[in-house]
């Protein structure tokens, strides 16, 4: 399997090329050059497999020789074998048509951990096979960090920084991140926002300063390998309601794409998603450029879900990749624009394309209040807001099959978000006794202005140069 950048000027590369690489070299998304797919047959044939044999299954055609499959089975077997429920991603049932697929029960309650267990395990075994060192490179709303942090603390050939934006992610998830005191591990809080920091990330991957020192990485959803373990689950869950013989929709808690895009890929591959519902809250980028056409940046609002306060949504690149006709010198001219006007309209093939699987739907603070406390009362589950947000979507959906059942992504544990939780139900979560002793942890990050050059000075003095 060879992946090709979405702005069509950067060198294709195998799957341990773009693991290691991340961003392509022209600023582009790596995508597959060809969707890989599996007959009705091959997709019943699935039923009732491990979790991890499921994964293993479905990655294969895009790791291709790059790793054996029985290879590739221990990795995910390893990966997966940290999570505290033996299904993985265990489905819950709410009611005759909602369901839950529950993603918080790796090590850092969030889905994160989904794919970022399995690629920390990726970037150690590609590293040795080489005489070379990772720089891990990343932004994060909340989870990325944590999950990323814990994947690759204390491993060899890795050192990883992180940015957050300074008091815009709540206690629990700023805690995950910075009570990991390992020698590798370096969070950097930043003033500013989300968007702030995922666009000093990209940057730093196009300027020749860092990347001629640094072997500079990425583990946000811009990384192809994160991205693809994120898929597994749309077949574990549509698997268990009945798939291939059933339709099934989702509905997708949104910020930067990924999780929902992992959901486009399932379909192309074969599974038979009914609808793909991308749920945002009052920063609503994604939601006006699927119903209008209208991709334009506004001003980021903090709101009790800060994983989706974001204003850009990078994975949303693939998407306009895939749906305009995979027209590389199109799409570079179509975000040149959008970088630099922080506005574009979807084409007319783009949007055509989209509607074809994907809805929308916004829910601001009181409809993300209202959802949660309809699941603890009607349902006795506690949601976290960004799976709440999610099930607002699920449920005012609309021209949709009545035997079609809805899967709304439960992203995060709530205790996550204690606060935000308890207003809404008057119940505060506990956190898991894996993770009981966090507010007891010493802390360690550093706070730094929100200026490209500050943060890039920052990380040469501390970061590992690449071996030659």
């Amino acid at each position: 399997m060879k992946y090709v950048s979405t702005r069509g000027q950067a060198p294709s590369l195998d799957f341990e090329g773009v693991t290691l690489a991340g961003l392509a070299s022209d600023g582009g998304l790596y995508v597959p050059e060809r969707w890989p797919t599996f007959t009705k047959a091959e997709i019943a044939a699935m039923a009732g497999l491990p979790y991890a044999e499921l994964a293993a299954k479905i990655m294969q055609p895009f790791v291709g020789d790059c790793i054996a499959p029985e290879r590739l089975l221990e990795l995910t077997r390893e990966a997966y074998g940290r999570f505290s429920h033996a299904a993985v991603t265990p489905l819950v049932q709410l009611d005759e048509r909602q369901w839950l697929l529950e993603l918080f029960h790796g090590p850092t309650l969030a889905f994160k951990d989904v794919a970022l267990q399995l690629l920390g395990l990726l970037f150690e075994e590609f590293l040795s096979k080489r005489d070379d060192h990772l720089t891990i490179v990343g932004a994060t709303s909340g989870d990325t960090g944590s999950a990323a942090i814990d994947a690759v603390a204390g491993r060899a050939k890795v050192d990883i920084f992180m940015l957050h934006p300074h008091g815009r992610v709540s206690d629990v998830q700023r805690r995950q991140m910075t009570t990991v005191l390992a020698p590798n591990v370096h969070n950097i809080a930043i003033d500013g926002s989300f968007d702030d920091a995922q666009a000093m990330v990209k940057r730093m991957f196009n300027d020749g300063a860092m990347t001629s020192r640094f072997g500079i990485a990425a583990v946000n959803s811009i990384n192809w390998a994160r991205l693809m373990a994120q898929v597994v689950y749309y077949f574990a869950a549509a698997l268990q309601l009945g798939a291939p013989e059933r339709r099934v929709a989702f509905s997708v808690p949104t910020g930067n794409f990924g999780d929902v895009f992992a959901g486009y890929v399932a379909a192309q591959m074969g599974l038979p998603i009914e609808r793909l519902i991308v749920a945002t809250n009052i920063n609503d980028i994604l939601h006006r450029a699927l119903s209008t056409g209208d991709y334009s940046a506004g001003t980021v609002t903090p709101t009790a879900a800060p994983s989706m306060d974001i204003q850009v949504s990078s994975n949303f690149e693939r998407l306009l990749y895939d749906a305009g006709g995979r027209d590389g010198a199109a799409i570079l001219a179509q975000m040149k624009q959008f970088e630099s006007a922080k506005a574009m309209q979807l084409t007319n093939a783009q949007r055509e394309a989209s509607a074809a699987l994907f809805t929308s739907a916004r829910a601001d603070a009181a409809e993300m209040a209202k959802a949660m406390r309809w699941a603890y009362e009607s349902c006795a589950e506690v949601l976290d807001p960004h799976t709440a947000i999610g099930l607002h979507a699920a449920r005012v959906a609309e021209g949709l099959a009545a035997d079609v059942p809805v899967v709304t992504l439960a992203t995060a544990h709530p205790a996550k978000f204690g606060d935000a939780v308890e207003r809404a139900t008057g119940v505060r979560p506990g956190l898991p006794s894996r993770v009981g002793d966090l507010f007891e942890r010493e802390e360690a990050y550093t706070r730094l202005p929100g200026d490209y050059d500050t943060i890039a000075a920052w990380i040469a003095e501390r970061a590992t140069p690449r071996v030659r």
